[in-house]
């Protein structure tokens, strides 16, 4: 198991607490939806999702997701080697666009924000199944 490092970028916390800061990230998205700031929405389940694959990535290093939250979204949604929901998962919360500050008329529906969040939360399981198979869910 890696020590932690608070100097490293991906060893400042531990796997499981990755997991941890992920779901409480993921709160903080779903709040953001809940007071209908979309932007902010988005970008904490992207947040959520990519903290939660920095556990994963502890433990089955990947040098192809590089460093950013979105890096790993990225090569998650082409990494034929997870699950295709997972892969569709990723894609949804990668391809998604931000609303702007300028639109007029807002093109989004209840339903394709929990799209989303589903979406986030099914990356968040996958980086959970990883961190449980490799032993350090604790």
């Amino acid at each position: 198991m890696n020590a932690v490092d608070p100097t490293h970028w991906l060893l400042r916390f531990t796997p499981a607490e990755w997991i941890r800061a992920a779901m409480k990230e993921l709160r903080s998205a779903e709040a953001a939806y809940e007071v209908r700031n979309a932007r902010a929405g988005l970008s904490g389940l992207r947040r959520a999702a990519g903290m939660a694959l920095n556990g994963a990535l502890i433990l089955e290093p990947n040098d192809s997701w590089g460093r950013t939250y979105v890096e790993h979204l990225q090569a998650l949604a082409r990494d034929t080697s997870v699950p295709e929901p997972v892969q569709r998962a990723a894609r949804a919360l990668v391809d998604t666009p931000p609303p702007t500050t300028t639109q007029i008329v807002v093109l989004r529906t209840p339903a394709q924000d929990e799209r989303l969040r589903e979406a986030a939360k099914d990356v968040i399981a996958h980086a959970y199944v990883v961190v449980v198979r490799n032993g350090a869910a604790s």
